[in-house]
């Protein structure tokens, strides 16, 4: 009996030691505590969350410190103590919060650690440094929350899949071109004078027919353009008569020429009898010394015969106007519209193939938009380097097949070669981004604002710092895997889903998305059906759905098991 009775008075001390009864103290559990967010999740880089805890009605003894620590536990026993939080008794001298032993008290603490992929599969534990006087006590650790669901963290890799920025080729296959010429007529006259034909102007403009005619494969004539002025210091009956002579005379010497080069275009003709516009634009950038006090007073008079006769008093007083500005309004203007014709796509196709040496760098890089085979694109933008090394563009085009490659070191060291310029700037932003060097990606994107896919990489950016709401605007209308994950983060599942049938390539990723939203919205079997796909896609995804905290409503799960491999 005496040997029994010691055995349970020692078991009894043994407890009362270790739950710390003996000084008052008694155990907390997690009924003590709530976590927000529980699971724990990772939002940009790091993993936030607010601890709400509560101590008892007469538990704090006036003696008594407690230090709450905040404990994730993953992997073979790794562990990660977050900064505590201290709490003391009524009597106790210290600057720690006070909690009433009668009443008991509440506490929140807001904890903050970096999120690291092997931390996906975790615990959040409660551990205590407490003492009551000079005594420890131990108090036993306490389970508050499950960790981590790091669907975030999933931008890493659907960034890989996003557009990147091209720096764009000139290449027309038409290029719209005028050449225009200009008759000038005597006052009152409506004859050609031999000169005027002569000039310079008239000269090219029928050099250009010329050409137009003996090269019809580079060079395609749309219309001629035959327009007739007078000067605004004649009456206004006579004026028109005038300047529709004039536009007689210049559409018959058309005519002629079209008929000397035997080309058949339309012609079209018009007249003006007064031309304002013409007198005001040249009065305005004359030397004139008081132009602004002429077409001043020119724009009080609304009648053209007030204004021809404010016209004929102003050229008695500035003989700037009768001998430089009247004399540039009488005159008929030729306007030769046409286009130059470029290589056609099969033709650039060939010429690459025959003699690339007999590309321009535009035809060059236009070329290499003609195939989706990365390995001819890249072919084509080395053949660029050489042939055109100054041109730094062909270095952006070997970055972006990299980048495609997923030889994101290759990536970088074209871009290096790129010069500093927008596109360039772009790409190395998502490169950054993939790599989590967000700060130097956030620097990069700022010079690369007009890249053609700014939007697109900002979306990645803000995914990355934990944005999600900014990064759902920015990629609104990218059909994207980053598009679908900034939606199905805000929560927006309708919207991912359509975004994930919408898009042109699909991948595994695509795949595991859509058994994320599937699980989020009580779609299991869905949920199985593309985690299967994604698996099926790429088997690497099968590790990362096993401690993914999205699928740990599948755990019992018999076809997820098989497919996790547990």
């Amino acid at each position: 009996m005496k040997t029994s009775l010691s055995l349970a008075l020692s078991a009894t001390l043994a407890i009362s030691t270790l739950c710390g009864c003996s000084s008052g103290l008694a155990p907390l559990s997690k009924d003590n505590f709530t976590v927000t967010p529980s699971p724990l999740e990772a939002v940009g880089q790091n993993v936030a969350f607010t601890l709400n805890g509560h101590f008892p009605e007469k538990y704090m003894k006036k003696k008594a410190v407690v230090t709450v620590i905040p404990q994730l536990r993953y992997g073979n026993g790794q562990t990660l103590n977050t900064e505590g939080a201290t709490f003391q008794g009524e009597k106790v001298v210290g600057n720690d919060q006070v909690i009433a032993y009668k009443t008991g008290g509440n506490f929140t603490a807001r904890q903050l650690f970096t999120y690291r992929p092997e931390m996906a599969m975790s615990e959040l534990y409660l551990t205590f440094v407490a003492k009551v006087g000079k005594k420890s006590v131990n108090l036993p650790a306490v389970k508050v929350a499950d960790g981590i669901n790091a669907t975030s963290q999933l931008v890493y890799e659907t960034v890989r899949t996003a557009r990147t920025a091209t720096a764009a080729d000139a290449y027309q296959q038409q290029i719209t071109q005028r050449q225009e010429a200009q008759i000038k007529y005597l006052i009152n006259q409506a004859k050609i004078r031999t000169s005027q034909l002569n000039t310079t102007s008239v000269q090219e403009f029928v050099k250009v027919l010329r050409e137009i005619k003996a090269d019809q494969k580079s060079f395609a004539l749309d219309n001629i353009e035959v327009s007739a002025y007078a000067s605004p210091d004649g009456t206004l009956s006579y004026n028109t008569q005038l300047a529709e002579q004039r536009q007689n005379t210049a559409s018959h010497y058309v005519d002629q020429q079209l008929k000397k080069v035997k080309v058949a275009t339309q012609v079209d003709t018009k007249y003006t009898a007064e031309d304002w516009n013409g007198f005001q634009e040249l009065v305005a950038s004359s030397n004139i010394q008081d132009k602004e006090v002429i077409l001043r007073v020119l724009s009080m008079y609304k009648d053209p015969e007030e204004r021809e006769q404010q016209i004929r008093n102003l050229s008695l007083a500035f003989r700037e106007l009768a001998d430089e500005v009247l004399p540039e309004l009488r005159r008929a203007r030729l306007t030769l519209n046409y286009r130059l014709i470029g290589r056609t796509d099969a033709e650039i196709q060939a010429q690459y193939q025959a003699d690339p040496a007999q590309l321009s760098i535009e035809e060059l890089l236009y070329a290499a938009t003609l195939t989706n085979d990365l390995k001819q694109r890249k072919q084509i933008f080395e053949t660029a380097v050489r042939q055109y090394p100054a041109d730094k563009r062909a270095y952006n085009g070997l970055a972006q097949v990299a980048y495609a490659q997923g030889d994101y070191a290759a990536a970088q060291d074209a871009i290096s070669q790129a010069g500093d310029n927008v596109a360039p700037n772009a790409n190395a932003a998502l490169i950054a981004i993939g790599e989590g060097r967000l700060e130097p990606a956030e620097a990069l994107l700022g010079k690369a604002l007009t890249a053609d896919n700014y939007n697109e990489v900002l979306g990645n950016l803000q995914l990355a710092q934990g944005r999600y709401t900014q990064a759902a605007q920015s990629l609104k209308g990218v059909k994207s895997n980053s598009a679908a994950l900034a939606q199905l983060l805000t929560q927006d599942y309708t919207g991912a889903q359509t975004t994930l049938a919408g898009l042109a390539a699909p991948d595994a990723l695509s795949d595991y998305l859509a058994a994320i939203v599937a699980m989020r919205t009580g779609q299991t079997e869905q949920a199985l059906q593309s985690l299967t796909a994604a698996v099926r896609r790429d088997s690497r995804l099968a590790q990362r759905a096993a401690s993914d905290i999205e699928f740990a409503r599948l755990a019992g799960n018999t076809a997820f098991g098989a497919l996790v491999g547990k």
